[in-house]
């Protein structure tokens, strides 16, 4: 998603790495504002580096696939605990990565909402670049507590 976003063309095969660091300039209320963006690794080896990217952290997108059960429980069940651990009033953008057949329904997609605390639901696809902009550069978003908003 991040390669697609600041490079305008769909990476193709990707091979992760712990932390991969991107930057994009994006205008925020008529203001130039330049994006770090984090992408770290879901590798449980790697579970006690991921935190000491989250200070000043300004909102959290975590993705999943919706063709990935385990992706998808792993919102719930990991990612979401720990960024309300480290970071409890920074807003999460929860990413659903978009494909054609895809064995989570859009009722369990409502019920992570639900659990999680989300406020709404999109989907977008680095491949085709659909609803990009809309997860990258959403309107601004005030400090929640318990709260994400969830595309």
């Amino acid at each position: 998603l991040l390669i697609s976003y600041t490079t305008n063309a769909f990476a193709g095969e990707y091979i992760p790495t712990v932390f991969d660091n991107y930057s994009a300039n994006v205008m925020v209320d008529g203001k130039p504002v330049n994006l770090g963006l984090w992408d770290t690794v879901a590798q449980e080896d790697y579970d006690r580096l991921c935190p000491l990217s989250y200070p000043q952290t300004d909102v959290f997108l975590i993705c999943f696939s919706l063709v990935s059960p385990a992706s998808f429980e792993k919102v719930r069940a990991k990612w979401y605990p720990e960024v309300e651990h480290h970071c409890p009033n920074t807003p999460i953008i929860l990413k659903l990565k978009e494909k054609k057949l895809t064995p989570i329904t859009y009722l369990q997609g409502l019920a992570i909402v639900k659990d999680i605390g989300a406020v709404k639901y999109l989907k977008c696809s680095a491949l085709t670049q659909r609803e990009i902009q809309a997860v990258l550069c959403p309107p601004p978003m005030k400090k929640r507590k318990r709260k994400c908003l969830l595309l």
